[in-house]
């Protein structure tokens, strides 16, 4: 070298190392961003057509408040083994086939569920798209860790997993305009576009993850993807390390194993294992509460007094919350941490929907409904983020999967809690009340994780070529 500056010092101060560089992170940025978007939508289309199918049996039958809260958990349960099973399998095919294969899966799933004629094959049919739902909210967030640059992941996470509110915003509005025109199905059927312009793209423009391959021991193949892509090697490629000696083997701690360990068994080694449980019951009380109020919103506001066609305004409040909200979190989230950030806005749900059955009137509900908005489906934007940046290469999709998998449970028990609590005749304040106490211990939940061992790895690791860029947002995570 004729510079004692390093290229990922020379680089430090610049975001983009090149046109190719800019163009290739932006159109993965929306390969993810529009599979997160149709998650978002498949998330809203059925609490949005959910008073259709129970006013009408001729849809798909019967269907009584309780079956209708248990519908909704299918595709929740579809939703957690697909993100495990992504999770188990990302961190060893990679991340491209699974993306692909998601893109695919989602797509068929929302188109078949749109034929269906019968309870048991809706059910059946929400399940198994979930599985490819699971697999692209796993799979996304582990993407976005790895290309980003280190100073937009906290942005760039945002950016992305705000498609599930924005997409819960296109499911309010299409559903507003075009169901009578078109009815359930066709809404169902516009969920199953993705296959003919995202899948596409996605082949085209999205690459595999040099940083993985070289976690693989495919650093060729790295290289090669560098340089097709643009993508910048003092970035991507970490610098290979000198043989370890006898002395150095022996004096390897267990924190450093740990942090070798590919996949679950990384995420669930001793070091990791105490900010793995608390990531998980972070997200399961934010998909509680997203896929609860998603689903029963509008017969909750029912029930306080607005009208059918009125009621899925809630919806809009609550999904236009998230998106404005969490994208402006995310700007604070990347000065003084995800955590903090998070902490917060569940605190800001917890107090606004507590607040919510003091009213006797729609219209004031509305912008409480968005802050709560920004607390729940708001605070679930950053929590991928925080969870990719914790975990390091070797475990990032398997602990970006638990977040999204284990997460799912209380995504399972919102829509059902939900239906219990309608159809047992509760009013609004008890449901409200329900799901302010959720987000209260999902505050204290997340105020809990503790600082990320990868992180702590980092910053031992003198030499700036041997650090994994990947990794070093987690220590902004306090």
């Amino acid at each position: 070298m004729t510079s004692t500056a390093t290229p990922a010092s020379r680089n430090a101060g610049s975001t983009w190392a090149s046109a190719a560089h800019r163009r290739t992170v932006y159109l993965v940025l929306a390969v993810v961003g529009i599979s997160i978007l149709f998650d978002g939508y498949d998330l809203v289309i059925y609490g949005a057509v959910l008073n259709t199918l129970l006013e009408d049996p001729s849809h798909i039958g019967q269907l009584s408040p309780a079956v209708a809260g248990t519908l909704g958990s299918y595709a929740m349960i579809g939703v957690m083994i697909g993100a495990l099973s992504a999770g188990a399998v990302g961190d060893r095919l990679g991340r491209r086939k699974v993306m692909l294969t998601a893109i695919v899966w989602f797509s068929v799933g929302m188109g078949l569920t749109a034929l269906t004629s019968s309870i048991f094959m809706f059910g059946l049919l929400r399940f198994l798209t979930g599985l490819g739902v699971g697999m692209i909210v796993a799979t996304g967030g582990a993407i976005i860790a790895e290309f980003a640059p280190a100073n937009r992941k906290n942005l760039f996470n945002a950016i992305v997993y705000s498609g599930v509110p924005a997409g819960g915003v296109m499911a309010s509005l299409l559903a507003l305009v075009l169901e009578d025109a078109i009815g359930w199905r066709g809404l169902f059927m516009i969920g199953a576009t993705p296959l003919l312009f995202l899948l596409p793209l996605a082949f085209f423009a999205l690459p595999e993850s040099p940083r993985w391959l070289v976690a693989r021991g495919r650093k060729a193949d790295a290289l090669s993807v560098c340089a097709r892509f643009g993508l910048p090697e003092e970035q991507f490629i970490v610098a290979d390390k000198a043989e370890p000696t006898a002395e150095e083997i022996a004096a390897t701690t267990d924190k450093q194993r740990d942090l070798e360990k590919t996949g679950f068994a990384g995420i669930f080694s001793r070091s990791y294992l105490p900010g793995t449980a608390l990531i998980g019951a972070m997200s399961f009380i934010g998909l509680l509460s997203t896929y609860g109020l998603n689903t029963w919103l509008p017969k909750i506001m029912q029930a306080n007094g607005a009208s059918s066609h009125d009621s899925l305004y809630s919806l809009l409040a609550l999904n236009g919350g998230a998106v404005v909200g969490g994208l402006i979190a995310a700007r604070f989230a990347d000065r003084i941490g995800a955590k903090t950030v998070i902490t917060s806005t569940f605190l800001l749900a917890a107090i606004s929907l507590a607040i919510l059955p003091v009213f006797n009137t729609v219209a004031p509900m509305y912008p409480l409904i968005a802050l709560a908005g920004i607390g729940v489906l708001g605070t679930q934007v950053l929590t991928y983020g925080l969870t990719s940046n914790y975990f390091g290469t070797a475990a990032r999709a398997a602990g970006v999967a638990w977040c999204a998998g284990f997460g799912r449970l209380g995504g399972i028990f919102g829509p059902a809690i939900g239906g219990l609590i309608i159809g047992a005749g509760f009013g609004p304040t008890v449901s409200f009340w329900l799901f302010a106490g959720a987000a209260l211990i999902g505050a204290i939940a997340t105020a809990l994780i503790p600082k990320s061992p990868a992180a702590a790895e980092v910053m031992m690791t003198k030499e700036p070529e041997h650090r994994d860029p990947a990794v070093e947002p987690a220590l902004n995570t306090k």
